[in-house]
């Protein structure tokens, strides 16, 4: 059983954001928005995703699923931290995306490949 509700988990997302410096999130005009499903790419559980769509515009996505499949009945505290910190890491995305380069992309395909080469070993 999930520690926190959709509901919760929604209303602390919200707060999280209303934190952020309003200038961080110029022209993400999607917002951030939970949705109740989770994500998988491959083998991993994507908690959060920023999109940049012709239609959907710039938008930061929480997948509310993937954080219950991963942290179950994990205290209230340790959701919030993983929220705060997958909220952060997908606003560094948009961020990034606004001054036209990719680091943070980039840092994840390098701790991805050290991590397959890892379980190779």
């Amino acid at each position: 059983m999930a520690t926190l509700d959709l509901e919760t988990f929604t209303r602390l997302a919200g707060t999280i954001a209303g934190e952020l410096p309003s200038r961080l999130l110029r022209d993400l005009n999607g917002g951030i928005s939970v949705l109740p499903g989770k994500k998988k790419d491959g083998k991993y559980c994507l908690m959060g995703e920023y999109i940049e769509d012709p239609v959907l515009g710039r938008v930061i996505f929480i997948y509310y699923g993937s954080f219950r499949e991963i942290l179950q009945d994990a205290p209230a505290e340790e959701w919030e931290e993983e929220l705060r910190e997958t909220i952060l890491h997908e606003l560094r995305h948009h961020v990034e995306s606004l001054a036209g380069v990719d680091d943070l992309s980039l840092e994840e395909e390098r701790d991805l490949e050290a991590e397959e080469e890892g379980e190779e070993a």
